[in-house]
């Protein structure tokens, strides 16, 4: 046997095309030739499975050896590919039999000792071979998210050694079967109790959790607009095994991935100094930025007028599609990013403006170039702003806990029931076409909505995106339609940062 084949998988995005690690030992002087569009961490697997081969006490063939990774079309990348390559090598010139590689994928990288170490994106991984009905050999590191994958046998590698005795049929590996528990999720979370006051904030925060829908507070330092961010995500219904996966495995491909957060919808904060390719995804190979990392979760922007305006541009496309794509010369990546967005920012530079006790000391021209940094088109797929107002001291030590996450959490997941039940997403996710009849309100109820797009000159998409917080406030409030009084309150979400 001169010829042997391998089967791997290379990651493209969130998905894992299968790869063929195609070995041929031939005559001529020793040499080692590696094809098929391999990057710099791929070709480096030569010096890597040379020395963990020898380490490991098989016989390196001094021969003229040329490996393809193939298709050739596809870029490789990563230490993925070094242990289906040493194991080609060896099927190659007789050490290991090449029909045991047989329904078997293997993916790992080498130590030079021979022992395996992990890699990214084994859950795509996982989720492709078990499509194919191969067994998947990878490191024990990343068995645990692998073993999600529930319609694939998860072998999990510690060396180069063991995977050959078990291919030998001396020491056989047995498959991973213990899956992650689901995390404590909401349980997990910040109370919404630990708020002080803030009525208004504390029912938009549920409005925006029952619905699915944008958020942005305003008002200024320390009246807690940070505080109710944090809480939404013990506000949210808990995901799916669909969404859960989806989640992991995006943090998988990001090598983020976290057993003990399984199962719990995912919250980012980005730093206002965030590039938009930290933020959106990028890189030379394609990486999920911020907004993927938050798919099915909470994205918070905090101090949102500091973020580059660029950057903040690039949220327009993702916020109303659900995914990003990122496309560079050679590559082309497309990742999911269904997140909630909630933002935070200050009334003014100083952060005063309206404050009670203290003055402003910008000028409404200050005011007003610093409102500027939000345009209008980002400003109007936000579907709630509400203002968050300093707190009197009588209220911080005297006011009794308000409602507990928990309370909320079971008016959200019975709202959120309803939305499913009747058109299968959430609110905040229905087209233009089907708000129009889904959400249509009763006759007061369109009145007022006729009076205030005329009055407020509301948008096209900001009428649409009214109707649906009407439709969840009825939602809340076990209404067949929207009434006059939801519809009052959705108008009222929609008055903006007011006048400077």
């Amino acid at each position: 046997m001169t010829l042997a084949l391998v089967r791997t998988r290379a990651l493209d995005g969130l998905a894992a095309p299968e790869v063929t690690v195609e070995v041929h030992l031939g005559n001529g002087l020793p040499s080692f030739t590696l094809v098929g569009l391999p990057d710099t961490e791929v070709r480096e697997a030569r010096d890597r499975v040379r020395a963990a081969l020898v380490t490991s006490r098989f016989e390196f063939p001094q021969r003229r050896i040329t490996v393809n990774l193939a298709p050739a079309d596809l870029p490789k990348e990563g230490g993925r590919f070094d242990l289906p390559l040493a194991l080609g090598i060896l099927a190659a010139s007789g050490q290991i039999k090449a029909c045991a590689l047989e329904g078997h994928e293997f993916c790992g990288e080498l130590s030079l000792d021979g022992s395996v170490r992990s890699i990214r994106g084994a859950l795509a991984a996982a989720l492709a071979a078990g499509k194919a009905g191969r067994a998947l050999a990878l490191p024990r590191a990343n068995a645990t998210e692998a073993a999600l994958a529930r319609e694939v046998t998860v072998l999990p590698v510690d060396s180069l050694l063991g995977v050959c005795a078990h291919l030998a049929g001396h020491a056989r590996i047995e498959p991973f079967a213990a899956a992650p528990a689901a995390g404590a999720g909401a349980a997990l979370a910040p109370d919404l109790a630990d708020v002080r006051g803030q009525l208004q904030a504390r029912r938009a925060l549920e409005v925006a959790a029952a619905g699915g829908h944008s958020l942005l507070f305003f008002g200024p330092p320390g009246t807690g607009k940070s505080m109710l961010a944090q809480r939404l995500p013990g506000l949210l219904p808990p995901l799916d095994e669909n969404e859960a996966l989806e989640s992991a495995a995006v943090f998988s491909l990001s090598g983020a991935f976290d057993a003990a957060r399984w199962g719990m919808r995912p919250f980012r904060a980005p730093h206002h100094s965030a590039s938009a390719a930290a933020l959106i995804g990028g890189g030379s190979i394609p990486q999920p930025g911020e907004v993927s990392l938050a798919h099915h979760g909470v994205l918070f922007l905090d101090e949102l007028p500091e973020f580059d305006r660029r950057v903040l541009e690039s949220l327009r496309e993702p916020l109303e599609t659900g995914t990003v794509s990122v496309v560079r010369t050679r590559r082309r990546a497309e990742f999911p990013a269904r997140f909630q967005l909630v933002a935070a920012m200050n009334p003014c530079p100083c952060g005063y403006t309206g404050h009670p006790a203290k003055a402003c000391t910008c000028s409404p021209h200050q005011i007003a170039r610093y409102r500027s940094r939000l345009s209008g088109p980002l400003l109007d797929r936000i579907d709630l702003t509400i203002e968050v107002p300093a707190v009197p001291f009588g209220d911080l030590a005297t006011a009794q806990a308000g409602e507990s996450s928990a309370e909320v959490r079971a008016r959200v997941v019975v709202a959120r029931a309803r939305q499913m039940s009747r058109q299968g997403v959430p609110n905040a996710r229905l087209e233009a076409s089907r708000a129009a009849a889904l959400c249509a309100p009763d006759a007061a109820g369109a009145k007022l909505l006729e009076a205030a797009m005329q009055r407020l000159n509301l948008s096209a998409r900001a009428y649409h995106r009214v109707l649906r917080v009407a439709r969840t406030l009825a939602d809340l409030a076990g209404a067949e339609r929207p009434g006059a009084a939801h519809m009052a309150e959705a108008i009222q979400y929609r008055r903006g940062l007011g006048a400077p």
